[in-house]
């Protein structure tokens, strides 16, 4: 009878014991569920992106799909579609009233990333995958040469099955033209002449030129326990001739044939449903509920004002003849000996240099404006000279997760004249400290936040606060004795302001490639080549220029909402952590931010 007893005491215990976990797990834990669904959503979008696992170094997953590249099919594109739907579907399950404070963050966040995504599935063929710009052609070898690291064998030979999946994947790439040409979304003229001239000039270069070879070479070489070099090197060689060389020369064959269905009509506008289409890339680029019209509307202000301030500190210089436009006096100083790097391998060593001397100069002030800064270090590197005609003027790089490499910031030294003097702080502060560089890897190195937080992409609160970060170098008193990178300072901005005009006046207005050209040479002052890389630029990426002004007007907005509202209790460097430590997020949801935390300092 004991015995019996003793069992069922156990038994009951037993009982007890797993109630009291059912209890305790539906009261406190099911909150965590949400936090498992988060990183559900991230691991399983990253397994379909080989290519950006290694580009931002995501531990683990980074050395276990190092030989394989994104799957692109058209199959493919809609299954992911339909899985997107499921899991926006299933976010909005989760009841929000059990969510913590963060987590509601990170749903908001999350919701408003997934449905944008689900909005973009009707138009999932609208674009242009091979483009001057940022097409693949260009961007798989650069990821190769810059995300792809090789610190032992076994990374040399996943970089060889790559190299062999490059066949694969243009036939997949290849699909996807098809069905656009059949929508009649055919690029226009000067793009298939580009991209053309481009990938025939790579597969009639020399071996020992190619970057992929070059790159592979280069990177075995610095591991001195690799035994074998020669094979792999040889591997390299076979690899680009049987699989890369033929996957770009069929692209060749079908852009070549295709350039005579070509038309030089530039804007989205042309394609099936394009205006709506447009709408919702301005929507999606600037994260707000902002038409084309009133995009267009904003630029032809801005670009008034910041005319006008230029122009009072060009009087100021010297520059008093009013009768001249800005471009006639910025056209002046761009062709000034004075401002002007020496055309050689010399001038654009001190080129680079100097960018790291503006670097070091305004880092001496962060501190009095920044609670937090990013552990990640930053380098200034020359863009690869094989894709440095069609590059910009300059572009940041993401410190890997993994921290394998620097944060880079690059610099276009393709035409020297570009780079010029008075015009190179901002650019260094945009694209290095502490703009992207500050912001991105602040992001990447928050704790306690879903991983997705580090990473998600939202243009306008990247992009904004970049060009925030231009008047902010300005406001910690970089420019006081430098007028003329201050005028540098406004043309950039002006420059931005433009872009709001051209991109909408293309895709919107209906403008031609020459009207906007037209309209930026007259009224930013900047070098033909350059205007000529940008308009064509928006053209294969509609909306997405327009989320620079966009965004940094928001947040000078917020930072003026705060400061009216907290008066002497404003601080510039909370300010700065509400901004930058919750990682980028919608400028609707940053507005929220922002709110809570005047809130927060009135209750004080």
């Amino acid at each position: 009878m004991k015995k019996i007893w003793k069992v069922l005491k156990y038994t009951i215990l037993a009982v007890f014991f797993v109630l009291i976990i059912f209890i305790v797990n539906l009261i406190w834990f099911k909150p965590f569920s949400i936090n498992h669904f988060y990183e559900k959503v991230f691991v399983e979008f990253m397994l379909e992106e080989p290519e950006l696992v290694s580009s931002i170094g995501v531990p683990i997953l980074s050395g276990i799909y190092n030989d394989e590249l994104g799957d692109i099919s058209l199959e493919k594109q809609l299954e992911q579609q339909k899985d997107l739907e499921k899991n926006l579907t299933t976010l909005k399950s989760y009841k929000k009233d059990k969510q913590s404070e963060q987590q509601l963050l990170s749903t908001k966040i999350l919701e408003w990333f997934l449905g944008d995504m689900v909005n973009s599935n009707p138009f999932y063929l609208h674009n242009y995958p091979v483009n001057q710009s940022s097409g693949m052609q260009s961007g798989m070898l650069s990821f190769m040469e810059s995300s792809h690291n090789i610190n032992s064998e076994k990374e040399a030979i996943a970089y060889i099955k790559r190299l062999e999946a490059f066949k694969t994947k243009f036939d997949q790439l290849l699909e996807g033209l098809k069905a656009r040409e059949e929508l009649n979304i055919i690029p226009p003229k000067f793009v298939i002449e580009k991209v053309v001239t481009e990938m025939t000039n790579y597969v009639n270069s020399p071996m020992e030129e190619n970057i992929l070879y070059e790159s592979f070479n280069s990177k075995i070489n610095k591991l001195d326990d690799l035994e074998d070099k020669e094979t792999l090197l040889e591997n390299v060689k076979t690899a680009i001739n049987t699989s890369v060389f033929p996957a770009y020369q069929s692209l060749i064959d079908y852009f070549t044939e295709l350039e005579a269905k070509a038309t030089n009509e530039d804007g989205v506008w042309k394609f099936p449903d394009g205006d709506e289409y447009y709408a919702y890339q301005v929507r999606s680029h600037t994260t707000l509920n902002i038409t084309p019209e009133e995009v267009h509307n904003i630029g032809i202000n801005e670009v008034a004002r910041i005319q006008k301030e230029m122009k009072m500190v060009l009087y100021n210089l010297g520059y008093t003849d009013t009768t001249e436009n800005i471009s006639f006096y910025m056209n002046e100083l761009s062709n000034n000996p004075e401002f002007i790097y020496e055309d050689s391998d010399e001038g654009r060593e001190q080129c680079l240099s100097d960018y790291n001397k503006m670097i070091d100069e305004i880092n001496l002030k962060i501190d009095d404006y920044f609670n937090v800064k990013p552990k990640a270090e930053l380098e200034i590197k020359r863009v690869p000279l094989f894709n440095e005609a069609t590059s910009p003027g300059g572009y940041y790089s993401m410190a890997p997760m993994d921290g394998s490499r620097p944060g880079t910031f690059y610099v276009n030294l393709h035409d020297i004249k570009g780079s010029l003097k008075y015009a190179m702080a901002t650019l260094a502060f945009h694209e290095g400290v502490p703009g992207h560089h500050f912001q991105i890897s602040v992001a990447s190195e928050l704790t306690g936040v879903p991983t997705f937080r580090k990473l998600v992409p939202f243009t306008a609160y990247a992009e904004g606060w970049a060009m925030y970060s231009e008047q902010l170098a300005y406001e910690m008193g970089y420019y006081t004795d430098k007028p003329y990178a201050n005028l540098g300072r406004l043309q950039s901005e002006l420059f931005r302001a433009v872009r709001l005009v051209v991109d909408s006046g293309i895709h919107y207005k209906r403008w031609t490639r020459e009207e906007a050209i037209e309209y930026m040479s007259t009224n930013t002052g900047m070098i033909e080549s350059e205007v000529i890389s940008e308009i064509e630029r928006y053209i294969v990426t509609p909306g997405q220029a327009c989320a620079y002004k966009i965004g940094m007007i928001k947040v000078l907005q917020l930072r003026e909402h705060a400061m009216t509202e907290l008066k002497d209790k404003f601080d510039i460097k909370e300010f700065h952590d509400v901004i930058l430590k919750n990682g980028a997020v919608p400028l609707d949801i940053l507005e929220e931010l922002v709110n809570d935390y005047i809130d927060s300092k009135k209750a004080l």
